[in-house]
């Protein structure tokens, strides 16, 4: 059983930094990309940020230069660190991985979302 489990979501002040975390667990062949979503209320789930095995990154407009991502392909997780962090950053964040269980084919996992609220 694969499962991605979020921590460090909370409550910062316009201006403030925080950093997400992600592990992905149980029989696990290989993770292809990892990234992180966020769903903001009212609005649709956007891709905020990617990472492949091999560490290319990709980030939506919104957020380059603020925020980060990194990966410790050991560890299967998958961080993103988030800077000079915007009341438009509220939204709840899910770990998103291509993981291969063994026996299995490539699948996408989710994990069960962690919210980030930014107070202006």
């Amino acid at each position: 059983q694969v499962q991605l489990v979020e921590s460090g979501g909370g409550l910062v002040q316009s201006g403030g930094s925080l950093r997400l975390s992600c592990a992905a667990s149980g029989s696990i062949l290989g993770i292809n990309d990892m990234g992180w979503y966020r769903q903001a209320p009212g609005k649709e789930r956007e891709l905020v940020a990617v990472i492949s095995f091999g560490g290319s990154v990709k980030y939506v407009d919104s957020v380059k230069g603020r925020f980060s991502i990194s990966r410790d392909n050991a560890k299967n997780t998958v961080s993103l660190e988030m800077n000079s962090l915007k009341p438009e950053d509220t939204a709840v964040y899910q770990c998103n991985a291509e993981i291969q269980p063994y026996g299995g084919i490539y699948i996408s996992y989710w994990g069960q979302g962690t919210r980030v609220t930014v107070s202006s």
